[in-house]
């Protein structure tokens, strides 16, 4: 006998948060970049480049797969993050070891930009949860509108009665 496949979540898996935290990363990219290129060098300029394409690549991976594991099911989302966690962090361990320390890319640099990076993408989503209306239930519908445009008129009664079906005994 098999189980049945879990059932689609309804819940709107979102990452909508992704397009401000680009925004961002660009702005603060292409602000600083040139600053770090002019005071110490192109090729520290190189790595802050290099770093703020890490962590946008780091935080739209996640959410893409979060964002599709949820939609199959609500309880795939958190194995889908550290998952996916997990595998981007070693990958970018194999690819900073392979680095040499004396490359054409300052580590000190690149590890900073990752540092800086990610506390703004952290901000970026902060904002985003703070600012959106999230409800913890389905809001009712919107009351029904006649042909007319206006409101349609409750049954006799119904205003008067605070019960609902679910509440009476």
């Amino acid at each position: 006998m098999t189980a049945a496949p879990p059932a689609r979540s309804s819940a709107p898996w979102d990452v909508s948060f992704l397009r401000p935290g680009l925004a961002a990363t660009l702005v603060l990219t292409a602000v600083a970049a040139p600053v770090v290129g002019l005071l110490l060098g192109w090729a520290d300029a190189v790595g802050v480049v290099l770093g703020a394409a890490v962590v946008a690549a780091f935080f739209c991976v996640s959410a893409w797969v979060i964002a599709w594991a949820g939609r199959i099911d609500d309880s795939f989302a958190l194995v889908a993050a550290l998952g996916t966690f997990a595998v981007k962090v070693i990958v970018l361990f194999a690819v900073l070891q392979s680095l040499p320390d004396d490359g054409w890319v300052d580590l000190r640099v690149l590890a900073w930009t990752v540092v800086v990076g990610a506390l703004l993408w952290s901000g970026v989503q902060a904002r985003w949860v703070w600012t959106r209306q999230l409800y913890y239930v389905t809001p009712p519908a919107p009351p029904a509108v006649t042909p007319s445009g206006g409101p349609r008129t409750p049954a006799p009664g119904a205003a008067d009665d605070p019960e609902t079906p679910t509440t009476r005994g």
